[in-house]
């Protein structure tokens, strides 16, 4: 396989892996999702290497901008899925929080 051609099948197995974080985030399957992210990262760093000395034509650049609008449309609908949980999670740390330092000062600190 050509440098090139090698660098777009890079860029449309991140599109793909995005589109699996998507599924799970939509699915409310966190734990996919988490378990997703790291081989999204492998992908992305694989992908840093092989970026290295490729020279891209107008339509290939056209293409790779592409690739990274739709890897970016996904990430950005993830996280409108999970924001409302991560508000979930952070309204209950910060109770806990709370509710430990009200119990400090009820029954203060021994």
């Amino acid at each position: 396989m050509n440098p090139t051609a090698e660098y777009f099948a890079r860029y449309e197995a991140i599109v793909a892996i995005s589109g699996r974080m998507l599924s799970a985030a939509r699915k409310s399957l966190w734990a996919d999702l988490i378990g997703l992210e790291e081989e999204y990262r492998q992908l992305v760093d694989g992908l840093k290497e092989a970026e290295v000395g490729i020279r891209l034509s107008a339509a290939e650049r056209a293409r790779k901008y592409d690739l990274i609008r739709r890897i970016l449309a996904d990430d950005a609908a993830i996280r409108d899925l999970a924001s409302p949980r991560m508000a979930r999670l952070s309204a209950l740390f910060s109770g806990s929080s709370q509710s430990a330092r009200v119990l400090q000062q009820l029954y203060g600190a021994r």
